[in-house]
């Protein structure tokens, strides 16, 4: 996970196959963060939960809100983004775990029962994604094999 309130900054990760890539962004603050999450629920390892909780959807979730909130962030003007969720081997009737697709279903029930609104989101297929937020303009951009997909328009620029 990462906030920053830095224009300058850009906040990147790789790699989003069936993990999700998770995105707030407060366009009046400039306060914008990430966090990279790999599992739906940290029930399934309360250690690895407490020592890591950006590895799960439920805390890792709740942890980026709160960081931002304490570097000026508002939830009432917080914009949401996320990428990710793929089938984890290229195959979905294969795919026995289905990480991908609980992971999206865990956040946007996370983000419901919140009264949070998903902005923008880019779920599902089988490749990989990298995704960006640009604490300057508030773009956010997913990268899927060479194409680029922008999730927002660029909310902070006209401000």
């Amino acid at each position: 996970m990462k906030i920053s309130s830095t224009r300058e900054d850009e906040i990147i990760t790789f790699a989003l196959g069936s993990c999700l890539g998770i995105i707030v962004f407060d366009p009046i603050a400039h306060v914008g963060g990430m966090v990279h999450v790999m599992l739906p629920s940290s029930s399934i390892d309360l250690v690895k939960a407490f020592s890591n909780p950006s590895m799960f959807v439920d805390t890792g979730v709740k942890n980026l809100f709160l960081a931002s909130y304490k570097a000026g962030a508002q939830r009432n003007r917080l914009l949401v983004f996320a990428a990710g969720g793929a089938c984890a081997n290229g195959l979905e009737h294969d795919d026995y775990f289905q990480i991908g697709k609980r992971n999206v279903t865990v956040l946007r029930s996370l983000l419901w029962k919140n009264g949070i609104l998903l902005n923008n989101s880019d779920f599902g297929g089988n490749l990989a994604r990298t995704m960006s937020l640009d604490i300057g303009t508030g773009q956010v951009t997913v990268r899927i094999k060479g194409s680029t997909e922008i999730l927002s328009a660029n909310e902070g620029s006209h401000l």
